[in-house]
């Protein structure tokens, strides 16, 4: 049985793969970050270390004896925009597994980034592998970090010879989210807490299908580069009323101008900085990304990654069903 080394393995994305991975009969070491709930993995038969990617010392058991490595952990907060912990962790955590895999080889390391590594586009040109970085308008650490990291895995496959490639999903939806994380969405829309919709739109994709390509990428692909994976381009207003029709409940009426919303995430983000230990969740860099087009092509992805396209009703429902059943939605509203 061939022995997977996964970081993060308690977030949303990591505990998916490591159901994938069973699926495939892969034996799955599963890192923990210490101090976190390990709670997602209850129902899992994996080998659990605990570690921190700022340790290296601590990351060095879960490795040792392992084929591949798959490094899904990270920061993804984006609440305060810039904070240095986020880089570091990203960034230098992703620096220490790289290390570790020079000094330890295993057939191939799969870094998990971001699409947003790469410029997004419209529905008619969405973005692919090939356009230039766009986040830096939003000045937030996770995205610029995400972006380090990135480049920093593929100078280490130029220096190194690292057999490495790069999965960069779009916006996830699926069960499992211990958050939950891009799952608040659908909790948002079960609630109807969301007053309207904005005039972006982004790619989605099942978190699913996800794992199929992360899994399909230890043995499929090329070393050195990345692939996009996502599926459904749509602007708020259809992805709302998709949620709304898969859940049963009435979508956001009204569309919110975009000089408001910005207004609004401006007014936030600056008493956020005048107010001691006031967090918004709703800040100026989200009110600026819910008013842009973050359209992406997965088609390289497809084809090379064997990516599979589960309609996203199904991620939907998923996402749904596993939110009401953990407890996680206050009310189901009709």
């Amino acid at each position: 049985m061939q022995k997977v080394f996964l970081t993060g393995a308690n977030g949303f994305l990591g505990n998916n793969i490591a159901r994938e991975l069973i699926r495939r009969n892969y034996l799955v070491h599963a890192l923990i970050q210490e101090g976190t709930n390990p709670g997602i993995l209850d129902d899992l038969d994996v080998v659990r270390f605990s570690g921190d990617l700022l340790k290296p010392k601590t990351l060095v058991n879960g490795l040792n004896g392992c084929d591949y490595v798959i490094h899904t952990a990270g920061s993804t907060s984006i609440n305060p925009a810039r904070n240095p912990m986020v880089s570091t962790v990203n960034i230098e955590g992703t620096r220490n597994i790289l290390n570790l895999v020079v000094k330890n080889p295993v057939k191939r390391l799969i870094h998990i980034g971001t699409a947003n590594t790469f410029g997004f586009g419209n529905r008619e040109k969405p973005g692919n592998e090939t356009l230039p970085y766009k986040g830096a308008r939003y000045k937030l650490d996770y995205m610029d970090s995400k972006l380090e990291a990135h480049k920093l895995v593929m100078s280490y496959f130029k220096q190194y010879q690292l057999p490495v490639l790069v999965v960069n999903p779009t916006f996830m939806l699926g069960p499992n989210d211990p958050g939950p994380t891009s799952n608040e969405m659908v909790k948002q829309v079960a609630e109807r807490s969301l007053p309207g919709y904005t005039k972006g739109g982004r790619n989605f994709v099942y978190v699913g299908d996800v794992c199929v390509a992360v899994v399909n990428a230890l043995t499929r692909g090329r070393s050195g580069e990345s692939y996009i994976v996502g599926n459904a381009n749509l602007n708020y207003q259809q992805a709302f009323r998709i949620m709304s029709e898969t859940i049963g409940v009435k979508p956001p009426a009204f569309a919110v101008p975009s000089f408001l919303i910005k207004t609004l995430g401006a007014l936030s983000s600056g008493l956020a900085e005048i107010i001691p230990g006031f967090k918004p969740k709703f800040t100026l860099p989200i009110a600026k990304i819910s008013c842009d087009e973050q359209y992406f092509s997965a088609q390289k992805a497809i084809k090379e990654l064997g990516l599979p396209q589960t309609p996203i009703e199904q991620a939907i429902k998923e996402s749904y069903e596993w939110l009401l059943a953990s407890g996680k939605i206050r009310v189901p509203k009709k």
